[in-house]
């Protein structure tokens, strides 16, 4: 068996101008197969969700994407010279700092001087709607505020990429909705490039321009659907609800295909 490639992921822009592109990427660990041959692409300002079930290699891809890992053969690059700003199920902000003193972090570590991060760190809650809570420490927020102050830590990164995996999981359906309209605002506010990886084919009809679902055992894009409806979406809106029930569809023999093995 001849050795695959290894190519380092690069942050040179793409001769094709996409702001991510993935190209041939297999990723192993042990001799184990996570993710085979990942061609996919995101366009600038594009939100895309991966969706699949539960150890398809969403979190790998999304590592990879990062920076945070290697693929084993293939090559990743994405725009621009900053990394994607990476946001994960849990917001991990610092308890003993305000909301506004964990944007600031992260102002910091990117270089704004002191005397500009309070402003700057108050304007990025304010994109998120929490100004006014900007001098609260992350146990006086709700589970949806302490989001939104991780969500404008990500964007305080100035990367054109965000990254986003399963950030809603853990918050109940209310809440969730609310941050699905919130989201969608903030994109097309920013401008930003987003891979939000989900396994809630809801959460997936209702976000996404582009839903790409991946199987398993290894990790593979197994159907794509561009999604042409107007936001704000909601799922109970007929075309929503009937896209929802498509994935779904697909979803449940990838699911059953490997439960018969």
């Amino acid at each position: 068996m001849t050795t695959p490639q290894v190519v380092e992921p690069s942050l040179a822009q793409p001769p094709t101008a996409t702001a991510v592109a993935l190209r041939g990427v297999t990723k192993a660990y042990d001799g184990r197969v996570v993710l085979q041959d990942i061609t996919l692409s995101a366009e600038p300002g594009e939100f895309v969700c991966l969706l699949g079930a539960s150890g398809c290699g969403k979190t790998t891809l999304l590592n990879l994407i990062a920076g945070l890992d290697r693929p084993t053969a293939g090559n990743v690059e994405v725009i621009g010279k900053v990394r994607p700003a990476l946001m994960f199920q849990e917001p991990a902000l610092f308890p003993w700092l305000s909301a506004a003193g964990n944007v600031e972090l992260a102002l910091r570590l990117r270089g704004v001087a002191k005397a500009e991060r309070a402003a700057q760190a108050r304007e990025l809650l304010d994109v998120v709607r929490l100004a006014d809570a900007a001098g609260k420490r992350p146990h006086e927020l709700s589970g949806g505020m302490r989001q939104r102050v991780a969500l404008a830590r990500a964007l305080a990164q100035d990367s054109p990429v965000l990254l986003m995996d399963e950030p809603f999981a853990s918050l109940d359906a209310i809440t969730r909705d609310v941050l699905h309209e919130e989201l969608v605002r903030v994109w097309q506010q920013t401008g930003r490039t987003i891979l939000f990886v989900t396994h809630n084919v809801r959460e997936a009809a209702v976000l996404a321009q582009r839903v790409v679902l991946l199987g398993s055992r290894p990790g593979r894009i197994i159907h794509e659907w561009p999604v042409d409806l107007p936001q704000p979406r909601r799922i109970e809106a007929p075309d929503t609800s009937a896209l929802a029930g498509e994935i779904t569809g697909h979803l449940r023999k990838e699911i059953a295909r490997h439960g018969g093995h």
